[in-house]
């Protein structure tokens, strides 16, 4: 059930985060809310439908796992694993799994980025770090802010085409 106040403005902190990124996990705690409001009762016929050619509910719910993951990695300072790359070449592959498996992988993910956020504090925030191949500049305070927004930017996505999906005659 929808709270009657987004998460960040209810005042509970989330422990063993620091405050720099408070805003970071409130972020993707939101996320999870409305993923779970979203998905409810989702008819798995319409998981890989592609309304208007924008992304698939499927798709969105890949991409948010896997770019959390990729994110945070970086953030830690580290490269891409083979199996990281291989995650990110089938996120826009038809995937056999159902909507409800698709959400709990990605709250899962959302949980286990929570927890690594717990591992950064803030003499650490400020650091460079390389991103891809191309090794392009970021901080470790700007990988973790791009994986919320990143997130949300997916969980907005994924309501519209849901929403559009759900009001369309299957064909």
């Amino acid at each position: 059930m929808k709270q009657d106040k987004e998460v960040w403005l209810r005042g509970a902190l989330i422990e063993g985060i620091t405050p720099l990124l408070q805003p970071v996990a409130h972020a993707l705690l939101q996320a999870s809310e409305e993923l779970t409001i979203i998905m409810q009762n989702f008819n798995d016929a319409l998981l890989w439908t592609q309304p208007a050619g924008c992304a698939s509910p499927g798709f969105h719910l890949l991409h948010i796992s896997g770019v959390l993951d990729r994110l945070l990695t970086y953030a830690e300072g580290n490269m891409l694993t083979d199996n990281q790359l291989a995650y990110l070449k089938k996120e826009t592959e038809i995937q056999d799994l159902s909507s409800s498996n698709l959400e709990d992988q990605c709250q899962r993910q959302i949980k286990i980025t929570l927890d690594r956020l717990k591992n950064f504090i803030p003499d650490t925030l400020t650091h460079y770090r390389s991103v891809g191949r191309a090794a392009l500049p970021s901080t470790v305070i700007g990988l973790c802010t791009h994986a919320a927004e990143h997130t949300m930017r997916h969980i907005g996505q994924l309501i519209v085409t849901v929403k559009i999906l759900q009001h369309q005659p299957l064909s």
